[in-house]
């Protein structure tokens, strides 16, 4: 029992550029962590005193998520 495959639908042309934003923005991302990697694959690890404890990073990045949510009146 064969069967056709099911036609694909098109996207809106919106909803076409948001999927290709968000492509660009995840290949960038790899991008960046493939070139990290390759840097400590050629370098070694960074020492403890050029790295970021992980506590500010957290903050930091709590601080961008909380710029981020809507204020509510």
């Amino acid at each position: 029992m064969s069967q056709e495959p099911a036609a694909r639908q098109p996207l809106e042309p919106a909803a076409a550029d948001a999927v290709r934003a968000y492509a660009a923005r995840t290949r960038a991302d790899a991008d960046r962590f493939a070139s990290a990697l390759e840097d400590i694959a050629a370098n070694g690890l960074p020492t403890v005193e050029e790295c970021t404890p992980w506590e500010e990073l957290r903050e930091a990045h709590l601080a961008r998520l909380a710029a981020q949510r809507p204020v509510v009146a």
